[in-house]
């Protein structure tokens, strides 16, 4: 009987604590809040931080209201999970109190795409997207250096496109600053981007590559990676990849862009030079062995084999057929 007297006091002194911590209460039952407690401690961000609450922007925008729900960033106003700072307009914008009082006005909103500067415009994207991996790489990126915000390829509020928010289509946003790339794309012999069966981004990372890796050569242009590591034309050139036991070192050396011009050339297959045997010259001259016994040059025209003279010999890819690599001969034969 002691024993069960003792548990019901301990029970009692711990239902008491418990008030103490969260409020007292009165003899009417009703709970009074503690003065070391503040009312708002529930709330992720308090109210004087100036959050007014997305749905308050509607009265003077109802044009891009209206459409807001297509808009990817409207996940974040109907999860009714994200806090203040990181949803809808004021996620963006920053709070909007201030901005309403005032009746409106830009120089009253926190946040003002179209006047900031383009590294507080990444930083402003960068609260919600900087756990992307794609965007690992944007302040480094070519593009921020040479001041390239997001603004300026992506619409928030007029987008072409609701799946990344584009301004206008990936080819002609790029084609705003890369002109000389836009008149490759017209070329005899090209990637075709301009009729639709394949766009920039599936090269290229706008928001900054990787350091370029073995497999990738010397170059970077903001490349994406096929596979990990490798250079991104092995994404639709699987043939090409390898590895093989007897690699073409111009590809392990400087990539694809050895021979071939990526988004347009006058001459067949993208290559640099309209003659195989003059792209083939440009390396193997007839001097130094290319690390093997017998010399992988071409010889001079009075030498009775391989002489540029002889119109068998100057299509070199006539024999040596696996020119990017070959598991069987080590000169690339057949």
């Amino acid at each position: 009987m002691r024993l069960y007297r003792l548990i019901v006091e301990v029970l009692l002194l711990c239902a008491a604590g418990a008030a103490c911590l969260t409020g007292q209460t009165t003899g009417s039952n009703e709970r009074v809040p503690s003065s070391d407690v503040p009312a708002d401690a529930g709330s992720i961000v308090p109210n004087a931080a100036g959050y007014a609450g997305n749905t308050e922007c509607k009265t003077c925008h109802p044009t891009i209201w209206a459409t807001f729900y297509k808009n990817p960033h409207f996940k974040s106003l109907a999860s009714g999970k994200a806090p203040p700072e990181l949803t809808a307009c004021e996620g963006c914008h920053g709070p909007a109190k201030a901005h309403i009082a005032a009746g409106g006005g830009r120089d009253t909103i926190v946040n003002a795409f179209t006047i900031m500067k383009p590294k507080a415009i990444i930083a402003a994207c960068l609260k919600c997207h900087a756990s992307d991996f794609n965007r690992a790489n944007i302040r480094r990126s070519e593009h921020t250096e040479h001041d390239v915000a997001c603004t300026a390829c992506h619409s928030n509020h007029h987008p072409v496109s609701n799946r990344n928010l584009l301004a206008k289509s990936q080819p002609d946003a790029c084609y705003e600053c890369h002109s000389d790339v836009r008149s490759q794309f017209d070329l005899p012999s090209k990637h075709r981007v301009n009729e639709g069966f394949m766009v920039c981004s599936d090269c290229h990372n706008p928001h900054g590559g990787f350091a370029p890796t073995f497999a990738m050569g010397q170059t970077s242009k903001m490349l994406n990676q096929a596979h990990g590591n490798q250079q991104p034309c092995l994404k639709c050139h699987v043939d090409k990849a390898g590895p093989f036991i007897f690699e073409h070192q111009a590809g392990e050396i400087d990539g694809c862009i050895s021979c071939h011009r990526p988004h347009g050339s006058t001459n067949a297959k993208l290559l640099t030079r309209p003659a195989v045997a003059m792209l083939c010259l440009e390396c193997h001259t007839g001097t130094g062995d290319f690390g093997v016994k017998t010399s992988r040059g071409v010889t001079y025209p009075d030498h009775a084999t391989h002489s540029m003279t002889d119109p068998r010999y100057q299509r070199c890819t006539g024999c040596h057929v696996a020119i990017h690599g070959s598991n069987t001969h080590y000169r690339f034969l057949r």
